[in-house]
């Protein structure tokens, strides 16, 4: 591997905004904010909009797609299979 070409791997804390969670990593992220964590040492810090901890996914809060009635209302509107146009 060639040296100096690839950026400074280090522990970086990526903060969630939304759902008030941090967490502690390495990263070759790069950030001017810093933040003085759990263990007294100060870290960068990177704001992220989502993380596992308020992803709806992760959180249960997720809504199913109802794709048979997004389907059904398609033909509906447009006509059924093998029509050639609207009804």
């Amino acid at each position: 591997m060639q040296q100096d070409k690839h950026p400074e791997y280090r522990p970086v804390v990526f903060r969630d905004r939304a759902a008030g969670y941090a967490f502690l990593t390495r990263s070759t992220a790069n950030s001017e904010q810093t933040i003085e964590w759990d263990d007294g040492e100060t870290y960068p810090v990177i704001d992220v909009e989502i993380s596992s901890e308020s992803h709806p996914f992760y959180t249960g809060k997720a809504r199913t797609v109802d794709t048979e009635g997004r389907v059904a209302r398609f033909e509906r509107r447009y006509g059924g299979a093998g029509s050639d146009g609207p009804a």
